[in-house]
C-alpha cells in the first residue's frame, strides 16, 4: 500500500470512529430497559425503569430528555457498597435517593450537564444496594 492510500485509510478510520461517537448518543436512549418496578419514597409511588446489569448501570438516563411511561430509573446492585454517580450526558435534572432495601438513607440533587457545563459527581455516604433517580419536572 502506498503512502497516499495509507493516509486515505487512516482518515476514513478516524471519520468512522468520530461518526460512531456522534451517533452513539442517539442510540443510547433507545436501549433503555423495558422492565419497570414501582418504588415508594416518602409515601409517593414512582414507576421506574430497572437497571440491573453493568450496561444499564453505565448508560442510566444518559441522553434522555423525558420518559413517557416512567418517572425515572432504579439501579439495583448485588450487594451494598458506596455508589458514585455523575451527570455526564445527563440532559435532565435528577433527585437521587440512596437506598438500602426499601429504606432511604440519603438524598442528593444532580443537575443536568446543560446547567453545570461540567461533570458533577455525587456519592452515597453509606453503602447502598439501590439508587433511585427521579426526573425533576
Amino acid at each position: 500500500m502506498d503512502r497516499k492510500m495509507k493516509k486515505v485509510v487512516f482518515i476514513l478510520i478516524i471519520a468512522f470512529i468520530a461518526v460512531g461517537f456522534y451517533f452513539q448518543k442517539f442510540f443510547t436512549k433507545f436501549n433503555l430497559p423495558a422492565e419497570t418496578q414501582n418504588v415508594t419514597i416518602d409515601g409517593k409511588v414512582y414507576k421506574l425503569l430497572v437497571a440491573d446489569n453493568e450496561i444499564e448501570h453505565t448508560n442510566g438516563l444518559m441522553n434522555v430528555r423525558k420518559l413517557s411511561d416512567a418517572d425515572g430509573m432504579v439501579f439495583l446492585f448485588d450487594k451494598p457498597k458506596i455508589q458514585i454517580f455523575w451527570n455526564q450526558n445527563t440532559l435532565v435534572d435528577l433527585d437521587v435517593y440512596w437506598m438500602n432495601g426499601n429504606a432511604v438513607v440519603g438524598h442528593d440533587y444532580l443537575p443536568s450537564i446543560e446547567k453545570t457545563k461540567s461533570t458533577v459527581i455525587i456519592q452515597s455516604s453509606t453503602p447502598v444496594d439501590k439508587v433511585v433517580e427521579i426526573i425533576r419536572k
